[in-house]
C-alpha cells in the first residue's frame, strides 16, 4: 500500500511540475499561439 501511495505522490508532483515548467517555457494561451506576424507595435 506504501508504494502504491508514494507512486501517486511522486505523479502528482511530476504533473504540477511540469505544467509550471511548460507554462514558463512556451505560451500555451490561445491568444499567444493566434497571434500573427503583422502586429501593429505602437
Amino acid at each position: 500500500m506504501k508504494p502504491m501511495l508514494a507512486a501517486f505522490a511522486a505523479t502528482a508532483l511530476i504533473a504540477v511540475g511540469a505544467y509550471f515548467a511548460l507554462n514558463e517555457i512556451a505560451p500555451f494561451s490561445s491568444a499567444d499561439r493566434q497571434t500573427g506576424d503583422a502586429v501593429r507595435l505602437d
